[in-house]
């Protein structure tokens, strides 16, 4: 695409994103559709939540748009979309009411096997200097994969502003990576309309946030960066290593969190605040700077390893282990899965319009 029309689209997104989630605050404050804080929450104020449905409108009138334009494969179009829609649904549904677990994983595992029905599955990868055909078992780790993605966003999604800064940092690395390799628009441009909706849904989640992500937007977000990435394996072989590099914050954080839970016999759908990101915020007492940090490792530490990977100056899957190996260690060290303290939260508040939470 034209930089122009692109910058045009892009500009567009960010606002369309930025105003409707100011309407959705006003929404969920009216219908009282909020996260009260109890001993379990990194927060302590009531807040409304479901302010992601602005980025799944702005990024699916984005995507249709760049069809439109020719911009964007209609397949790849479609696959996004309808993915998408399913599981932002699924999402805005469960942050009314609560769905059954069965059911809202069955709608995940059917909107990722939509995405990669039109994306065409997972393509060749490039492992130790040999490109591999993944078969069927690859395509049932593929499934397994974008499955997964999609729930550790929505684990993650727990201080203000870090699944945002999340989204918006990896994208950008994503779109850098093409250019490495490949300057193919049809391919990147899901990148800028993905990262230019979140950007502009920001705002309103910084620290301190004035409305949060909820299900919907998280969910659809994680089965976003999935999709991107294997949609970028078939642009080359050594961009999927490149995107699970990026990831490395979320994918370590949320993985050794859940195994830690399941070792000690937890329930792992029960609410909780062991994963890294939350003993660092409490630890730091505040949230903006574990987010900003998060910002900070992406772009300094997984971003050029990524960059390298790409060049092919290094073997993706020593890229990933070599990227990966302090970050384990950094939230062994935090304290990730390891039982929080528990606290008494302050008597629950409802942030109005014109007033700045504090948050703990």
């Amino acid at each position: 695409m034209n930089p122009l029309p692109l910058g045009l689209l892009s500009s567009a997104i960010l606002l369309v994103a930025w105003f409707l989630t100011g309407r959705l605050r006003g929404y969920a404050i009216n219908r009282r559709v909020l996260d009260i804080p109890n001993p379990r929450s990194s927060h302590s104020v009531a807040t409304p939540r479901g302010g992601g449905v602005s980025i799944v409108i702005a990024t699916l009138v984005g995507l249709l748009v760049a069809g439109f334009l020719g911009s964007l494969p209609w397949p790849h179009v479609v696959g996004l979309m309808g993915s998408g829609s399913l599981v932002a649904a699924v999402g805005f549904i469960d942050d009314h009411r609560a769905i059954r677990r069965r059911w809202r994983l069955l709608a995940h595992f059917a909107a990722a096997a939509w995405v990669l029905c039109y994306l065409g599955g997972l393509p060749p990868l490039e492992i130790m200097g040999s490109v591999i055909n993944p078969g069927w078992i690859g395509q049932a780790f593929a499934l397994l994969y974008v499955v997964w993605v999609l729930n550790l966003t929505n684990f993650m999604d727990g201080i203000d502003g870090i699944a945002a800064v999340e989204v918006i940092t990896v994208a950008a690395g994503g779109i850098l990576l093409y250019f490495v390799v490949s300057a193919n628009a049809s391919q990147w441009t899901a990148c800028v309309v993905l990262a230019a909706a979140t950007l502009g849904f920001l705002p309103w989640n910084w620290p301190p946030a004035k409305i949060f992500m909820g299900d919907a937007g998280s969910g659809f977000l994680g089965l976003m960066l999935a999709a991107l990435s294997v949609q970028a394996a078939g642009t080359d072989a050594t961009l999927f290593w490149c995107w699970i590099i990026l990831l490395g914050v979320f994918v370590v954080d949320a993985t050794m969190t859940l195994t830690r839970r399941v070792l000690r016999g937890e329930r792992i759908h029960e609410a909780h605040r062991t994963h890294a990101y939350q003993h660092a915020a409490m630890r730091w007492r505040g949230h903006r700077t574990v987010t900003l940090a998060v910002a900070a490792i992406n772009l300094c530490w997984l971003l050029p390893l990524a960059l390298a990977v790409a060049r092919h100056s290094l073997d993706g899957l020593i890229g990933v282990a070599v990227a990966y190996t302090p970050l384990i260690a950094l939230a062994a060290w935090i304290g990730a899965g390891s039982p929080a303290v528990t606290l008494e939260p302050p008597p629950p508040v409802l942030a109005e319009p014109n007033t700045t939470p504090t948050n703990s």
